[in-house]
């Protein structure tokens, strides 16, 4: 448990209660600057000469304190530290204790274009806007908060640490055409200065500074309400657009209202607020933010046309809305004390999320996808030296940026899945309310939390989940077989296969999920709580460890029994066969299984139907053939095996959707064809160019919305110049809410240095917003044709990336980590950290670490196992002997 003397925090002797906040004199145009008055009604708790506050960027002109015992005086002087963010006021005379005392800060800020604090975003109306609404360029402008971690400071000065809870009252002025939004309904508008209003809002209740928010622009709503009934009447639910976007929302808001419901029907707590208002916000550096009654999201992550758009973002905004809804308990009534506990916000708003999805869409099968998506994700990150663990030491809130990744979130909610699971859906869920209604309006640790599940269940639950929250890494489960009893022994899982002596003292309680048939069904329910242990009474016809992947573990089988399991399929669950695929991929990597291993499992599995099993298919074999991409020989034999797999099954799906076909289905076959005409199959990349050529010459109708990605990526492969200019100018014309991040995407599949650097260019130009430029530099870094053309571009135009992308740290990590890790030698390795040493990297260091572990662990790869896979894809045909 963290203690104030581990944390870098404000002095306790000066409390908030009530922030006042008046927002005026907007500058709408040129500077974008703007004047705030905040008061903050504040408890001192003894007598003191300083009060300090978090501020940035911002120019702070007087303060002075007064109220209940305290004389009426001045600052006589504030000092700023830039660097821990501070404002100090200090006043000649003592300040005494007091219950009630008032805090007065006159200040102005910018409105900056950083999509962080008080910010603006461009956009392109997609009707006549109203007159008032200001532009930049060629562009409208909207504007909206994001203050989550530590950027409530940048919009008012403010105790800006999540257990400093207050209540809010808001109020702005704005033009009077325009629509302002904040956290709760509108309290009263009032006449401004000519053409302008002042709008205020009721008070909040109790709560952190990252979830104030506001937002205004020449916005419009489309509206439902809950089923159930809060105090005697229905809650109204809004998701709030541009003018001209609003339709598009009707799919998101469909979800918002069955999931408040849910929600409070399975916390048994009430959603609270009078509210819940969402806005599609068009410039934004996550996917969503949970302010309390006025959720911030991406445009992708809420705006859905059931006409034009791919399926996969149906998925998508249903799950986003869900999570962020979740959060409207977890984070915003009851938030974790301090950044170290992250965690507890987003892992559980994670499992909720998929949970509230399977709940409404049970068709979507999403337990699979997230054991494809969220599982793997996550321990593909804590297979790193430099991973870190779900509940990590933070000294500094400035620091917290880097920790809204993998862990906290996929490895959080896995382990979650994990644990619920194991105590059974209905009791965690108790547990959770309880939990929550304990600490509503509050501050808890992952102590209350296991403290309430545990009462809950009957078990300590903390005995068991302290290393998996604690610790780093993860375990694999390696097994021995003996005649009707399996050994198995735990150990800590490393992709670069190189553990060292005390990088494995964790003993982990490891929920063995045994699946066999009945003979041994008793062991289905046991845990391995020491290094090693012997199961008896085991079938050898047939058995598999961790039943549906719920445990948060690796498994090594001895490779007949991984061949055995690829020819029974039929008895294994999807979650299963993506489990074994995965596992068998990532411990080929390490060194502690084989790639021939990996390729003898999926051949058994190329009669496959389900499409999660498919997708992780896909993304381990993309990978090897990344690793061993530069050897032609390998490379040409790995297409062909890929070839094989996917060619019956590609032709068994086809190109036409019918009308009453399922979701899932639609998702494999925009899959399959991807695949089948990335790897050279002739009938697919034909298909797809007479296809993309009527789109292009104007038959739109020719290219079904799910197919957009696969064909325009098979085209820009195999068009050249021709067919990337065609994609780059659908980006620049297209209205689709999807269609500029699947170009985006597209245009990764380039094939020439000259066509990288040009689409490199043109991401780095205004072009492209800052949000979506990391779209296309994955894909660029995904294509091993273009890869190092990437990185001499990102090393000669250092200056210029940096210059886009620093201003929000989130987003400059999120750009590094995800365009530098696919290379597979150890000379890039070097290469990469020699180029950063003696740069700031301040932001994105960790996830530079994180770089360079995982090619390490490539390159180690390569060069053990290169020689046999190609020996394996000679043997079997595939690759030139």
């Amino acid at each position: 448990m963290t203690s104030n003397r581990d944390r870098d925090v404000l002095s306790s002797d000066v409390k908030p209660t009530t922030y006042g906040i008046s927002l005026h004199n907007l500058e709408l145009g040129g500077a974008f600057g703007y004047k705030g008055l905040v008061e903050i009604e504040v408890q001192i708790k003894c007598p003191v000469k300083e009060i300090t506050v978090n501020a940035f960027e911002l120019d702070i002109q007087d303060a002075q304190v007064s109220g209940q015992g305290v004389e009426s005086q001045k600052a006589s002087a504030i000092s700023h530290d830039e660097k821990t963010q501070r404002t100090t006021f200090s006043f000649s005379n003592e300040l005494p204790a007091s219950e009630a005392a008032r805090l007065q800060i006159n200040y102005s800020g910018t409105m900056n274009n950083t999509m962080a604090g008080f910010y603006r975003s461009k956009y392109k109306p997609a009707v006549e806007p109203s007159r008032s609404v200001p532009t930049e360029g060629d562009s409208h402008l909207m504007f909206s908060t994001q203050f989550e971690s530590s950027d409530a400071r940048r919009a008012f000065p403010c105790f800006d640490e999540p257990n400093l809870k207050a209540t809010f009252d808001l109020s702005i002025e704005l033009p009077e055409d325009l629509v302002a939004l904040s956290n709760m309904p509108e309290k009263e508008t009032k006449e401004g200065k000519k053409g302008f209003k002042v709008v205020s809002f009721e008070r909040t209740p109790v709560m952190s500074t990252y979830l104030l928010a506001w937002a205004f622009g020449d916005l419009e709503y489309v509206e439902d309400f809950t089923r159930r009934k809060y105090s005697g009447k229905p809650i109204p639910v809004r998701i709030y657009t541009t003018r001209g976007l609003k339709e598009q929302a009707r799919f998101g808001l469909k979800n918002a209202h069955q999931v408040v419901d849910y929600f409070s029907e399975i916390f048994k707590i009430d959603y609270p607020l009078p509210k819940m208002d969402m806005l599609a916000v068009h410039e934004f550096s996550h996917g969503a933010m949970e302010n309390w009654g006025l959720v911030t999201y991406r445009t992708t992550a809420i705006l859905f046309d059931e006409q034009h758009s791919a399926a996969k973002y149906k998925c998508r905004v249903a799950y986003v809305v869900a999570h962020e809804l979740a959060h409207q308990w977890f984070g915003n009534l009851v938030t974790m004390d301090w950044w170290s506990e992250l965690w507890l916000n987003e892992g559980f708003a994670t499992w909720v999320g998929w949970l509230a999805v399977d709940h409404l869409y049970p068709e979507f099968e999403v337990w699979s996808q997230f054991v494809t998506e969220a599982v793997q994700t996550a321990q593909q990150l804590d297979s790193l030296r430099a991973s870190h663990p779900i509940e990590v030491p933070v000294k500094d809130a400035l620091e917290i940026d880097q920790i809204f990744d993998a862990i906290s979130y996929l490895k959080g909610s896995s382990v979650i899945r994990m644990l619920s699971n194991h105590l059974g859906v209905e009791i965690f869920l108790r547990g959770v309310s309880d939990y929550l209604k304990a600490h509503a309006y509050g501050n808890a640790t992952t102590e209350d939390l296991w403290e309430a599940l545990s009462k809950a269940s009957g078990k300590n639950v903390d005995s068991f989940m302290d290393p998996w929250i604690r610790k780093i890494g993860f375990p694999v489960l390696t097994v021995a077989e003996e005649p009707g009893q399996i050994g198995v022994r735990q150990s800590r899982f490393l992709l670069t296969g190189d553990v060292k002596a005390g990088e494995d003292d964790t003993l982990w309680w490891i929920p063995l999920g045994l699946k066999s048939t009945e003979k041994a069904a008793g062991a289905a329910t046991e845990a391995l709580t020491t290094k090693e242990s012997t199961i008896r009474d085991v079938d050898e016809s047939f058995y598999k460890l961790n039943t549906d992947q719920t445990g948060f573990y690796r498994t090594n089988y001895p490779p007949a029994r991984l061949a055995k399991l690829g020819a029974q399929s039929d008895k294994l669950s999807t979650e299963d066969r993506i489990g074994l695929v995965a596992d068998a991929a990532a411990l080929a990597i390490s060194g502690d299984g084989t790639t021939a291993g990996v390729f003898t499992f999926v051949s058994e599995l190329s009669q496959e139907k389900d499409y999660a099993v498919w997708s992780q298919m896909m993304a381990s074999l993309s990978n090897i053939r990344s690793v061993f991409a530069e050897n032609d020989n390998v490379a040409d034999g790995l297409k062909q095996f890929t070839l094989k797999l996917v060619a019956q099954a590609t032709r068994n799906v086809g190109w036409e959707f019918k009308a009453d076909e399922d979701y899932l289905t639609g998702q494999l076959r925009a899959l399959l064809i991807s695949t089948a005409g990335g790897a050279g199959h002739t009938a697919t990349v034909e298909e797809a160019q007479k296809r993309f050529q009527r789109y292009v010459s104007g038959e739109r109708e020719a290219i079904h919305p799910n197919l957009r990605l696969a064909v325009f990526r098979i085209n820009v492969a195999t068009g050249g110049k021709e067919a990337y200019e065609a994609v780059k100018q659908e980006y620049l014309s297209t209205t689709s809410i999807d269609g500029k991040e699947i170009c985006l995407q597209a245009l990764g599949r380039v094939e020439t240095t000259e066509l990288v650097n040009d689409f490199l260019d043109f991401q780095f130009s205004d072009a492209v917003k800052v949000q979506d430029v990391h779209s296309g530099s994955i894909a660029l870094a995904a294509n091993p044709k273009a890869r190092d053309a990437l990185w001499q571009y990102i090393k000669d135009h250092w200056d210029v990336v940096y210059k886009k992308l620093a201003g929000n740290s989130v987003v400059l990590d999120r750009y590094l980590k995800n365009t530098l890790q696919k290379f597979a030698s150890h000379e890039k390795e070097k290469e990469i950290t020699d180029f950063f040493k003696g740069k700031d990297t301040k932001g994105f260091d960790r996830g530079l670490v994180q770089v360079s572990d995982t090619v390490r662990g490539n390159a180690n790869y390569k060069e053990r196992d290169e020689q046999l896979v190609l020996e394996w894809l000679q043997e079997h045909g595939y690759a030139k002997k």
